[in-house]
């Protein structure tokens, strides 16, 4: 259940952008649960930190599981493997702008969209990236596509304020 994150890998219909749509509810999940709890949106800080630790916690479960998930799933990087794409999600969001109340729907949406275009698109070197061992090899395409993803959501959101 870790490498499809919490089965949103096992979709038969792009398990990738399920995976990713799935990590940015969780994301949404703990923006809003926050601000419900204390009254207000998390700081900059907080926001971050928690992204931090995700970046951290499904990148080491990805590199960790990579030989037992390419085993089970009989491919070198399997699709229902999701936990790069919540990694990537993380590492999208890292330091960018917060938005008041509802405005911070658009920042979860561009994340989402930018992260996915740029995970399917692999500019370079991205897909050269994927031929690193094991979990190296399904980590590292997503999280440079997520710097991508990341800088293409600064110039976006900051231009947008």
């Amino acid at each position: 259940m870790a490498v499809t994150v919490g089965g949103s890998g096992l979709s038969p219909i792009a398990p990738g952008t399920v995976g990713s749509l799935a990590t940015v509810a969780l994301l949404a999940a703990a923006w809003w649960g926050i601000d419900a709890t204390f009254g207000h949106p998390p700081t900059f800080w907080t926001w971050n930190a928690l992204l931090i630790g995700g970046i951290l916690f499904f990148s080491t479960l990805c590199v960790a599981l990579g030989p037992w998930t390419a085993a089970y799933f009989a491919r070198k990087d399997p699709g229902s493997c999701v936990l790069d794409e919540a990694a990537g999600i993380c590492l999208t969001a890292l330091f960018l702008p917060i938005l008041p109340s509802w405005k911070q729907a658009w920042v979860f949406l561009a994340i989402f969209a930018a992260f996915r275009i740029f995970d399917i698109l692999k500019p370079p070197p991205a897909k050269a990236l994927e031929k690193f061992p094991q979990g190296w090899g399904i980590l590292l395409d997503d999280l440079m596509a997520a710097i991508y993803a990341n800088v293409l959501c600064q110039i976006v959101i900051r231009m947008a304020m």
